[in-house]
């Protein structure tokens, strides 16, 4: 009896860190989390990459980047092709420091610091306001960019 109390113990540990070791990672919408794994990984797929992205650090790190609201899974696989990890990954919003300005169906985003609040399009924003500030964002970011490479406009 001894003997199968012992043999059940340590199968519900040894369970039990499997699930830990394939806990799900919760990523903010456009934000990264870092992945750690047992052992080294030597493919890395991810289910739905419209819902997130994964880029390997190295052969035990890899980041997880929230593209779209949603559920997917990330399954990590050893040189000899057996699984290694198959973590669910969920994308959710951030909520911290955003407000959502509602005008009938239409609503805008917005992100908020201090005293100030900036329009910041997310997924389920008109049409005509998620447009407009993404051209902002877009054309912004280019003249950066050529400012930076010292192509001054």
């Amino acid at each position: 009896m001894q003997r199968t109390t012992v043999l059940l113990a340590s199968m519900l540990l040894a369970a039990g860190a499997a699930q830990a070791r394939d806990a799900s990672v919760a990523v903010p919408l456009d934000a990264v989390r870092m992945v750690a794994f047992d052992r080294p990984i030597a493919t890395l797929y991810i289910g739905n990459p419209v819902i997130a992205d994964v880029t390997m650090i190295d052969k035990r790190h890899a980041f997880v980047q929230g593209k779209a609201y949603g559920a997917t899974n990330i399954v990590a696989l050893d040189a000899s092709g057996d699984e290694i990890s198959n973590r669910q990954v969920i994308v959710f919003g951030s909520g911290s420091a955003v407000v959502t300005l509602q005008r009938g169906a239409a609503q805008t985003t917005y992100s908020c610091a201090a005293s100030r609040c900036e329009p910041s399009p997310q997924p389920g924003d008109g049409k005509d306001p998620f447009d407009e500030n993404m051209d902002q964002i877009q054309k912004h970011q280019s003249l950066v960019s050529k400012v930076a490479s010292g192509q001054q406009q």
